[in-house]
């Protein structure tokens, strides 16, 4: 096996460092997936009991359950930076392997991002969920640009074909590098 470019694995570290790793320990774990849900229930307005607050809860929970099945390999109830990378390393050899954590991972981003529930993400719903993140906002827009290739909308299917570009793609301008706001890596 030829080892992960340097160009993916800052991807890879990236997605790591900000989408996962919510508390900067250096590990994903349950507790990075309860920050994330207290921090994406906040940003939508969805208080305890409310059913998208609970539906956050479950689908969040199933990914990290997913997550820890595929990666924590010596089974230590966290997802190092080496056993991420490995497990998105295979994935990008061999696409079929693709998770089902990854594309709940995927659908729950796409839901998140398409506020208005019209199908599709504009660069307003996609700059306010990544810079939830700490992206900078004129940097999401700009990436929601070269990620839309310049059109209005993204709908789920360009979408999900982005989100493996952004995986197994060492090209640094195909259009998915941009899906989780960043513009250069």
């Amino acid at each position: 096996m030829s080892p992960i470019s340097e160009f993916r694995k800052k991807k890879l570290l990236y997605v790591f460092n900000v989408f996962f790793d919510v508390n900067a320990s250096g590990e994903i774990d349950r507790k990075d997936f309860e920050l994330a849900i207290e921090k994406i229930c906040e940003l939508r307005g969805w208080p305890a009991g409310n059913p998208k607050n609970v539906e956050t809860h479950d689908s969040m929970f199933k990914i990290w359950e997913g997550l820890r099945s595929k990666a924590d390999k010596d089974n230590d109830g966290q997802v190092s930076v080496d056993e991420w990378c490995n497990m998105w390393d295979a994935y990008a050899k061999d696409p079929s392997t693709v998770m089902d954590w990854q594309l709940r991972y995927m659908n729950f981003m796409f839901d998140l991002e398409d506020a208005s529930h019209d199908g599709t993400i504009d660069a307003d719903e996609f700059s306010i969920v990544c810079s939830s993140y700490g992206v900078d906002k004129n940097e999401c827009q700009e990436a929601f640009k070269k990620m839309s290739k310049g059109a209005v909308e993204v709908n789920r299917e360009e979408f999900a074909e982005l989100w493996r570009e952004y995986f197994s793609s060492d090209d640094p301008v195909s259009p998915g590098n941009f899906i989780f706001g960043k513009t250069s890596f």
